[in-house]
């Protein structure tokens, strides 16, 4: 998930765990602790982008790295907060909660989260919620900034807590909800469109979760298209795009070229633009798909110009967004 919802939530935990010890502290404390395991950022500054986009929300974002720094920090607070007699048990609570609940949120979109490195690097990724969504992060905001402006005695904050929290965990349980009813939806236009489907996956479009997009793998390329929960229609329009891996054979020994690969966990295709060739991750969708079009996709990779990519995860992600196509969105989102 993004900064602004880790800060929020983190700080929601740290007033659960330790507000009547802390005070107003244990949320500025709870929020640099729910942020964490995203200190993998600094490898961007050294690494290849190709390999930086396997570095975040690797290790850092393990289940062991949680096991290894847990006492760490749970030490230092007990020397450093020992005016507070918190005990060495309840700091490691701490901790250790903020630092999971970062690892296990961030599961729920199209990233991949490398819970099991270094023992595995197989990604968990449960597609059922956009990197940033403000109706996730609307309820602990408004949570935290109450706990802002609340006096430490005063008897609202526990509440104001709850709220936060579980208006957004029942948020997150209706993602799960809609990703089964859209999943059925697609199992279903497989099957009476008799797709030789080897795969496929859905998540939701930008800062919502009732337009998604979908995408049905086969031997030599993709069914891409989008579905609302609001759809009348039971069909799925889908548009055929080749996945072209064979322009990827003179440059299949790049190192670049196999770290993307992995990244993208099967679903790519591969493209010219003019003389360049570049390479797509389907999992980050598509610039203003919703309208129609055959668009380009948002995570693109130059492989014949590696110094044009600097940011590449959500470069093109509101490429073209404006009056006209916000309203087509707002307007499929709506269903047809």
């Amino acid at each position: 998930m993004d900064t602004f919802t880790h800060i929020v939530l983190g700080a929601c935990i740290g007033e659960a765990i330790a507000g009547k010890q802390l005070g107003k502290k244990a949320l500025v404390i709870g929020a640099l602790a729910q942020n964490i395991p995203d200190i993998d950022i600094l490898a961007s500054f050294s690494l290849p982008v190709s390999a930086d986009v396997l570095a975040h929300r690797g290790f850092t974002h393990s289940i062991l790295f949680a096991i290894l720094v847990t006492p760490i920090l749970a030490w230092c607070s007990v020397k450093l907060f020992r005016q507070n007699e918190i005990s060495f048990r309840k700091w490691a609570l701490f901790w250790a909660l903020q630092i999971l609940i970062h690892i296990f949120i961030d599961a729920f979109n199209a990233y991949g989260t490398g819970w099991f490195e270094p023992f595995s690097h197989y990604r968990v990724s449960f597609n059922t919620m956009f990197v940033a969504d403000p109706l996730f992060t609307l309820w602990p905001a408004l949570a935290m900034a109450a706990l802002l402006i609340l006096k430490v005695t005063s008897k609202k904050r526990m509440s104001w807590v709850k709220a936060g929290l579980g208006l957004s965990g029942l948020y997150l349980v209706a993602g799960i909800g809609f990703k089964l009813f859209i999943d059925n939806a697609v199992h279903r236009e497989i099957r009476d469109k008799c797709i030789a489907a080897e795969g496929y996956f859905t998540t939701p479009t930008p800062l919502n979760n009732l337009l998604w997009y979908v995408v049905v793998k086969t031997d030599s390329g993709y069914n891409t298209g989008y579905r609302s929960v609001f759809d009348s229609r039971s069909n799925i329009d889908l548009y055929y795009v080749r996945r072209n891996d064979s322009l990827l054979k003179p440059d299949a020994g790049q190192k670049d070229v196999g770290q993307l690969l992995r990244f993208s966990r099967g679903y790519y295709t591969v493209d010219k633009w003019h003389d360049t060739l570049v390479f797509n991750d389907l999992y980050f969708g598509e610039m203003l798909g919703w309208t129609g079009s055959q668009p380009r996709f948002v995570f693109h990779y130059f492989l014949t110009q590696p110094s044009g990519n600097k940011l590449i995860v959500q470069r093109g992600r509101f490429a073209g967004w404006n009056k006209v196509t916000l309203t087509a969105f707002f307007r499929r989102m709506r269903g047809i």
